[in-house]
């Protein structure tokens, strides 16, 4: 047995086996199979999003626009939206997420709850929510309101 085994699979430290060879392609296989299985996110280059292009998609309380949500050079996502509220209604209750977001006001009347505070503000508002901090929006006026939200993930701080 051991004559078969010596001349079949070579004991030359200089010369490769067959098992050599399985487990080097084997590996080499599930290497580039986790390569190719890892999702690419492309990353957002400079672009301009018109108004008039982007559908909007009706909800139970308005309706939204989404204009981006992508991975930048600097951040794992980078998010815009606008959203518009019937009068009477918020958008979802309050609540908290890891990431910051930038509210601007563009039409309407709507009532922000920043800080543990509620606040009136009208068009041209800004409001910005920091991390990990309750928030939420509601539509306090006569007509629908309508606001734009940026909001990013820094690196490392989203969960895929």
């Amino acid at each position: 047995m051991y004559v078969f085994l010596h001349k079949t699979f070579s004991l030359n430290p200089m010369q490769i086996t067959k098992r050599d060879l399985i487990v080097s392609l084997s590996t080499a296989c599930f290497t580039l199979t986790c390569i190719c299985a890892t999702p690419r996110f492309d990353i957002m280059e400079s672009s301009i999003f018109e108004w008039n292009t982007i559908p909007v998609k009706s909800t139970k309380t308005g309706g939204v626009r989404t204009f981006f949500r992508s991975q930048t050079a600097t951040l794992d996502e980078l998010e815009c939206h606008v959203t518009t509220l019937n009068p009477g209604e918020a958008s979802h209750p309050p609540h908290q997420h890891p990431e910051e977001e930038v509210i601007i006001v563009k039409e309407g009347t709507v009532e922000a709850l920043v800080n543990g505070q509620k606040k009136t503000v009208g068009p041209g508002s800004v409001i910005f929510q920091a991390s990990n901090q309750m928030h939420a929006i509601s539509n306090v006026g006569q007509t629908q309101a309508t606001y734009h939200v940026f909001s990013w993930h820094s690196p490392g701080t989203m969960k895929r």
